[in-house]
């Protein structure tokens, strides 16, 4: 059985490409729900059938588990999958959100302070600050910051553009936070142009870092589960509508496999 990959598009090709680096043995499959973008300024009860759908059909196409890799999706949708939809429909099934294992590698690091970039709805969910609170962390002071105006720019290809608009927001906004989460995987695009305007001043953590090793403990952690995944190295995505600016992209994580699409 298979890895599965939800996302609206490039930022969970990207998380699949780095958990496919770290992890290259297993089958991995991508939904990419590109004719819905951006799930940021979807309603709750949209982004529920949205990702339902996602899941039916990374279930189908034979996964076992599957990483909502959309802070978006993670937050509005994560936990009521897990709860209710699992039971009901596919028991043997697993579901794994992006937003729990970022916020554990926040409070690991140390960090005291932290700026939140993220997407209106997730920044509308607290989601950030319900996992800090649930662990009794008082130790991180976070500020939540919406820019939903990034995701437009880096679908695009205007990756350039994006970064300096996310320079200007951190600079006026983020004030003297120690750490810039960025609570996008769409933002995982724009890590090291921040980096290397910021430098030491601030630390950038992408999530794209994160996922491929906490999957793997997670794997380590749930041998039932690591053994019933299949390992012949193949990858395959799905787009909802095609998206010329990600051939290129798709074709480097493929090795140029012709993709299918509806």
């Amino acid at each position: 059985m298979k890895i599965g990959f939800f996302d609206s598009g490039m930022g969970g090709l990207s998380i699949m490409k780095a958990v496919a680096k770290e992890l290259p043995e297993y089958d991995y499959v991508f939904y990419g729900d590109t004719a819905n973008l951006p799930l940021g300024d979807k309603t709750e009860e949209e982004l529920y059938e949205i990702t339902i759908t996602g899941m039916e059909y990374l279930f189908d196409a034979g996964c076992l588990i599957v990483i909502i890799a959309c802070n978006t999706a993670s937050a509005e949708t994560a936990r009521k999958l897990q709860r209710e939809y699992l039971p009901k429909h596919h028991q043997s099934k697993k579901i794994l959100g992006v937003i729990v294992p970022t916020v554990e590698m926040l409070e690991y690091a140390g960090f005291k302070s932290a700026a939140l970039l993220a997407t209106n709805r997730t920044v509308e969910s607290k989601k950030y600050f319900i996992e800090l609170e649930k662990r009794g962390n008082e130790n991180v002071h976070m500020i939540d910051i919406a820019t939903p105006e990034l995701v437009p720019l880096i679908e695009e290809g205007r990756v350039g553009e994006a970064a300096l608009q996310a320079i200007k927001i951190i600079d006026a906004q983020a004030g003297e936070s120690e750490v810039v989460v960025l609570g996008c995987t769409h933002y995982t695009e724009i890590k090291n142009k921040l980096r290397d305007h910021f430098g030491d001043s601030k630390q950038i953590i992408s999530q794209d870092e994160i996922i491929p090793e906490k999957l793997k403990l997670y794997l380590d952690m749930h041998p039932e589960i690591q053994s019933r995944l299949s390992r012949g190295c193949e990858r395959s995505i799905h787009l909802t509508e095609h998206k010329p600016a990600y051939d290129k992209f798709m074709q480097q994580l493929l090795g140029g496999v012709l993709l299918g699409e509806e």
